[in-house]
């Protein structure tokens, strides 16, 4: 098997199907599988495509466990040589993995890859390629309403359509070496939404292999479908960026540690005057 897809799923049952017939109608010339985990959706509409797609394995949550977890007990079912966590509100756009694959084969050290992300209206996600959260840059992400543009977070040095070594790139999207994975511990569990895929790409880059954004190639993100802009989103948000903080700066750099943390808590404060 060369690749598992990871597809975990909360209340957007048309958009994982379009997700799911993208990956059988392009994934060719190599074998695949597609693991569907329910992150306890309050509506079961999800299950009648249980019977549609007999070929995929779905797995059924009793509770919402959250991005990471759901994601560790997917991979856990995997047999693929890489893992590709792929979120339901995506698509894949043309028949372009096997060369994907033989890239990531190709290259020394390799640990993660991410692929162009574009919405529906087509414009360029820059998130797809970023780095690792700092001082400077993390204000600049809180405070600026230039930061799309930024050098220092959202990596504008490299072309949204080049191949080329990164820091960090999108849990919406991303292929990884099941042998990586498995290597460092996969998802954080500490993060329940957001902010784990910082990590995950940190943590592979400081066991020594590299990331990869893959400009090349794009795939369709349907951004932020099942996702509610309230104060539980805020805080989930924003709990993620202070479990990062704690985890690498607490100890570490001391005076940039306050200095985030004081900047983080002002930002929160902010937006939750907003909802």
């Amino acid at each position: 098997m060369k690749v598992s897809v990871i597809i975990v799923h909360y209340q957007v049952k048309d958009l994982l199907k379009s997700c799911i017939l993208s990956i059988q109608k392009y994934f060719q010339g190599f074998d695949y599988e597609i693991i569907v985990v329910d992150n306890s959706s309050p509506d079961s509409a999800w299950k009648s495509l249980i019977n549609q797609f007999d070929d995929v394995k779905f797995i059924a949550l009793e509770e919402n466990y959250g991005f990471s977890k759901a994601n560790n007990i997917g991979v856990k079912s995997a047999k693929g040589e890489y893992v590709y966590i792929l979120n339901p509100d995506t698509e894949i756009e043309s028949n372009y993995f096997q060369e994907v694959l033989d890239y990531a084969d190709q290259q020394s050290g390799f640990g993660a890859l991410g692929l162009r992300m574009h919405d529906k209206q087509g414009m360029f996600l820059p998130e797809s390629k970023r780095s690792i959260p700092a001082l400077i840059n993390s204000f600049e992400k809180l405070f600026t309403k230039l930061s799309n543009d930024s050098k220092t977070y959202y990596r504008n040095d490299v072309d949204e359509f080049e191949i080329a070594e990164v820091e960090v790139m999108t849990g919406a999207n991303l292929l990884i070496k099941k042998s990586v994975y498995e290597e460092v511990g996969g998802f954080d569990e500490r993060y329940f939404m957001y902010g784990e895929d910082i990590d995950l790409c940190y943590t592979i880059l400081r066991a020594g292999y590299k990331n990869f954004y893959y400009g090349k190639y794009s795939i369709l993100h349907h951004k932020g479908e099942s996702t509610v802009k309230d104060r539980v989103y805020l805080n989930r948000f924003f709990g993620a960026m202070d479990i990062f903080i704690n985890k690498y700066y607490k100890k570490q750099k001391p005076f940039q540690f306050v200095l985030m943390k004081i900047g983080l808590k002002l930002k929160h404060f902010i937006e939750a005057q907003k909802v």
